[in-house]
Parts: structure tokens; sequence; C-alpha cells
């Protein structure tokens, strides 16, 4: 019996969740972000590398209006490039910044009820994914770890009906126990809302991501899969200056 030929629709690819066409950021006489042009797809968790200063997050802020950019911005197929950012933010874009800005006078349950005032940390997305918050509701998020900050930030971000996440940096100065928790909790995330991350760690990127984008003095200098990258020790080198040899593990 012959098989049926698929269609169109069930072999061609998932339209992109984010679009990045010839987008430029000027600062002064600074020209921070040069022709950046890439696809978040719609699924799993697109990395983000380049050594320091090349404009990883740059592009983030471009992305989310908070950096003056020129160029097209689409999310899912529409252009944002001209909205405000409490309505990139509204139309469905989490941003997790790298330094977490959580609010250390408020206790952990006030920082999510910010978000979500009926709920806070009674929110099922947050037993499910950070129960140590919910033991910790009426501590002040100023008096917790670096780590727990973090989980913090990424609790309240998920507190939110998001089609895409951006998350920078996340286990920046983290203990290695709390970067596995953390990459734990991005991949479970991951599974259903794709991330657009920016990551120095290589063994998480290659436990977690499924494609990378390399930015070089504020242009992209490789697109492919994540595990083609960091199998290349010489690749590696030559991007990112660092062996995976020399990493530690996620």
């Amino acid at each position: 019996m012959t098989e049926p030929i698929p269609s169109a629709a069930e072999t061609s690819p998932a339209a992109p969740v984010l679009t990045l066409e010839d987008v430029h950021v000027r600062y002064g006489g600074s020209h921070i972000l040069q022709d950046v042009s890439f696809d978040v797809p719609a699924t799993g968790v697109t990395a983000l590398l380049g050594r320091n200063g090349v404009g990883k997050t740059t592009t983030l802020r471009s992305i989310i209006g908070l950096a003056p950019r020129s160029g097209r911005i689409l999310l899912e197929g529409n252009e944002i490039q001209d909205r405000t950012t409490a309505r990139i933010v509204r139309g469905g874009i989490g941003y997790v910044p790298e330094d977490r800005e959580v609010f250390g006078g408020l206790t952990v349950d006030e920082n999510l009820r910010l978000v979500d005032p009926d709920r806070g940390v009674d929110a099922p997305v947050v037993a499910r994914l950070f129960p140590d918050l919910v033991s910790r509701r009426g501590q002040r998020a100023g008096t917790l770890s670096g780590g727990e900050q973090q989980m913090v930030a990424l609790a309240r971000v998920l507190l939110r009906d998001n089609v895409l996440l951006l998350v920078d940096e996340p286990t920046k100065g983290l203990a290695p126990k709390l970067v596995t928790e953390v990459a734990d909790v991005l991949a479970e995330v991951a599974r259903s809302t794709p991330i657009l991350l920016v990551e120095q760690n290589l063994p998480l990127v290659r436990r977690i991501a499924d494609r990378v984008v390399v930015l070089d003095a504020g242009a992209v200098v490789h697109r492919g899969a994540a595990a083609d990258l960091v199998a290349d020790a010489d690749l590696t080198r030559e991007l990112l200056g660092v062996s995976m040899r020399r990493e530690g593990a996620a």
C-alpha cells in the first residue's frame, strides 16, 4: 500500500517565535549591535553566546524595548520594534535581567504578588518549580542568597502567560549546586515556553540548549546546533575563547 504524502503543513518547520532582521543599536558614537539577524524557534532553548562585551545583553534589551534600536523585530510574525516595553511584555515576552532586580525590602510572597496579586507564592507554578520559595514566603528577598533571588526572579516572570522568555546570565556567580537547580528549572520551563538564554556556562549550554547564536563585536558570527558547537573544541575556543575541557559541570 502506498503511504500518503504528508501535507506541506506536516512537513514544514514551525514558524519562529522571534525574528531579528538587521537590528542595530547605537549609543552616542558607539555602534553596539551591527546588522544582527537571527531566529528563535518556537520550542526549546536558544543560547546567545559570546565573549564579554560583545552585545548579548544589549540584544535582549533591544528585543524588550530597553535599548534604542533600528531594524525589524517580529514576535510571532508581528512587528514589535516600535512598541513600548510595557506593550511588549503584555504581548508575551518575559524578561529576567542579569541583576535579577528583586525588591529586597519586600518578602518573597510580596515580590510575586506584584505580578499575581491573588496568589503570589501560592500559584501552582511556584509550588511545582520553586518549593523552597514556598517555605520562605515571609522572608525579605534582600536576605536571600543569590541563587534564591534568582529563583524569585524566575518565578515572578513565570506567573505571566509568556510566549517567549529572555533570560540573562541566570547562573552568574552561583555555586555549582545552585547552577544545577537553575538548569533544572530552565529545562522544565523550556518544555512549554521557548527561551532565549544568555549564558557563559558551557556545560549548562550543552545540557539544555538546542541551538546557539554567537556574537562577536556586535555581529552574528555563528548560528547552529548547540551540540555541534560544544563538541568542537577548536571552534569553541575560536568563537568564545574557552575550551569545554576547562569548564566545570552544570
